[in-house]
């Protein structure tokens, strides 16, 4: 890899790899060795999460495919060698925004059909909190698949209000900006519930946060959704406009 051209993106708009193929790699405990460390990466590098989730599930058997993609994230490091997450000092004065992007790719996964999704949270200026998961169940449309990762958010932005509080760290409503109308509007509107009877649980635990006006849910456009890099291969000028918002920028 020393002599290798780095790149600029590391993974292809249309990529889609799959755990079943002939080209099984010749050095599994190589790639399981790699595939570990970049782990380790994405604590200050939000942007690869997407990619690094997507190799670590094929460790039982990895291959050759699997492993173009690992040579890509290193290529990609190589270019990108002295980026970070770029953390800006703020006022504690007046109440911080507590913002959080979440986003789910529904039915991503070529095998099981399963979705991806993904959320970015963001104190202030800076991004404190992010995430890139494999949805544990295949669920019947992409609303409920949206409204699962609502539902992870809304949990984790609970755990943070009570920590925020506890520090006596002053902070506005916590916002969640979602791309899917339906979604929000379930969210909003307890009309739409006898639609949403598999997904009752999910739904009624985010209205008693909207009722106690301890959240918001507020629908975004596709192009301002910043957690599409969290769930999804995109083109490299997307990507590289999402992974600024992401806040990471070179340290040079």
């Amino acid at each position: 890899m020393a002599e290798v051209h780095s790149i600029s993106s590391f993974m292809v708009s249309n990529c889609k790899l799959s755990q079943y193929g002939v080209d099984i790699f010749h050095d599994p405990t190589l790639y399981r060795s790699v595939v570990g460390v970049l782990q380790y990466v994405t604590l200050t590098r939000p942007e690869l999460s997407f990619a690094v989730n997507k190799v670590c599930q094929f460790m039982a058997a990895p291959l050759d495919s699997h492993w173009a993609l690992v040579k890509r994230i290193l290529r990609y490091l190589m270019d990108t060698l002295f980026h970070g997450l770029l953390l800006q000092p703020t006022s504690v004065t007046k109440p911080l925004a507590l913002r959080t992007f979440c986003d789910a790719d529904w039915t991503s996964d070529v095998d099981d059909r399963c979705s991806t999704s993904g959320a970015a949270i963001f104190l202030g200026p800076n991004l404190i909190s992010w995430w890139s998961r494999k949805q544990k169940v295949t669920v019947r449309s992409s609303i409920e698949a949206e409204y699962r990762i609502l539902t992870q958010t809304s949990t984790k932005l609970t755990w943070i209000h009570a920590l925020l509080t506890e520090f006596q760290v002053p902070f506005t409503t916590p916002i969640i900006f979602c791309d899917n109308q339906s979604a929000v509007s379930i969210a909003r509107n307890p009309v739409f519930h006898s639609r949403t009877k598999h997904m009752e649980i999910d739904v009624f635990f985010i209205r008693e946060k909207i009722l106690a006006k301890q959240l918001s849910i507020v629908h975004i456009p596709a192009l301002d959704q910043w957690a599409d890099v969290l769930t999804k291969p995109l083109s490299a000028a997307r990507f590289e406009v999402l992974r600024d918002k992401l806040n990471v920028d070179s340290t040079k």
